[in-house]
């Protein structure tokens, strides 16, 4: 078994001052670049303190035991790390912090199973977890820490505190304090119900906070391109070369569906040439779903225009695309240039395959839903819009049909 590496560092909490004048002393235990803190039941005058050593530095029978009490703190926390390892056991930072302090494991806190959840999804990004799960789930980590300092001023909480009322403090908190939407502080709170489960699972919790609470997510109508806009958009030259750039990731994507990652993550292996024509066959990240994509002409020629381009050959990619972050930063700007008043993604060029290069032009949704990787015809449901143009089209079938019908 690969040894834990480890280190005991104390630190004083210059904020926390008692009627005395004294400051607590705490420890930080680092085990394997993961922290736990916990306080030592020692205070000390600031001025007596040095940061640089961790260490009481006067020379006063108090002092010295002080720094004794700290020696030996370091020294059964190495002990208890020893025991953990010959047993088997996993070594993390916080259960070692708890094997010291005699918590036991049945009295699991909130903060901690989340930690563990999310330190083993970082094992598994890019295995079993996308990088951006990974992302959310240390967001809604955060806000729940924030929530509970906030809420019970304290920096943690015991299961047992996890109640309906908890669940319902912790929805109002992300609307009002955190001005979070409704479907984003739903999406968060399904994170957190994540957490509730595992509790629930290994027994740590004996009954279920979320029985008898029901969330829903509101319809949300994800803003598309036009074909006036697309081509207008595919009409513009930019002076600024990230601009262009972006633009052209934005509208390979509108062309062929692919979500940022995986546009972000096509190599020239996710293309095959299937009798003279090439499609893109790739798996998606999200559902692990293939997708299969005829290469239309505007998405050929930006693949041709990106060839040589020096970070496709040095990462083997087939276009420069950026970070999401970035790519929705200059989309907003790209926007407010074209003139186009909506609010562009990313996301949004999926959106604009499925109902304006697509479904606006007769092509079934049993096809577009094979195109966009979905499980089921129901989720592309929600991609798909019946645009004017497509309504006016279809009605005009039926223009005289009826006149002689009706009755004089």
């Amino acid at each position: 078994m690969r040894r834990a590496t480890f280190n005991v560092l104390y630190y004083i909490y210059r904020t926390k001052v008692m009627k005395d004048g004294k400051v607590p002393i705490l420890a930080r235990l680092t085990l394997n670049k993961q922290r736990a803190e916990f306080a030592t039941g020692r205070h000390v005058e600031p001025d007596l303190w040095n940061a640089k050593l961790c260490k009481v530095v006067t020379g006063t029978k108090e002092a010295r035991e002080i720094n004794t009490y700290l020696d030996l703190i370091k020294s059964n926390l190495l002990l208890k790390k020893r025991e953990m390892e010959e047993q088997g056991r996993p070594v993390t930072a916080t259960d070692l912090k708890n094997v010291y302090l005699g918590i036991d494991d049945s009295q699991k806190t909130i903060l901690q199973i989340f930690q563990e959840h999310n330190e083993r999804v970082e094992g598994l990004v890019n295995k079993d977890f996308a990088p951006g799960t990974l992302e959310r789930y240390k967001t809604c980590y955060k806000l729940v820490q924030t929530f509970i300092k906030t809420k019970y001023k304290k920096a943690d909480s015991r299961l047992s505190d996890v109640n309906p009322m908890f669940i319902r403090d912790f929805e109002y908190y992300l609307k009002t304090s955190r001005n979070c939407c409704n479907n984003t502080a739903v999406k968060y709170i399904k994170n957190f119900k994540k957490i509730v489960r595992i509790a629930l699972a290994n027994g740590w919790m004996k009954e279920d906070p979320f029985r008898n609470i029901k969330f829903h997510l509101d319809d949300v109508d994800m803003a598309y391109l036009t074909d006036e806009e697309l081509k207008k958009l595919m009409n513009k030259n930019f002076e600024v070369e990230r601009l262009h750039q972006v633009k052209d990731v934005y509208v390979f994507c509108c062309f062929t569906g692919l979500a940022f990652v995986d546009v972000f993550s096509l190599k020239y292996s996710d293309i095959e040439d299937k009798n003279g024509k090439l499609w893109i066959k790739k798996k998606r990240q999200k559902t692990k779903n293939w997708c299969t994509v005829p290469l239309l002409e505007p998405a050929l020629k930006i693949i041709d225009k990106y060839r040589e381009h020096p970070r496709c050959i040095a990462n083997g990619c087939v276009l420069p695309v950026l970070t999401n972050q970035k790519m929705n930063a200059y989309l907003k700007e790209i926007a407010g240039i074209t003139g186009i008043k909506k609010n562009l993604s990313t996301h949004t060029a999926r959106h604009t395959f499925a109902t304006t290069v697509t479904l606006a032009n007769q092509v079934s949704i049993e096809v577009v839903s094979k195109m966009l990787g979905h499980s089921s015809i129901s989720m592309t449901k929600k991609y798909a819009r019946v645009v004017d143009d497509l309504v006016s089209r279809d009605m005009q079938k039926l223009v005289g049909m009826y006149d002689k019908v009706i009755a004089n």
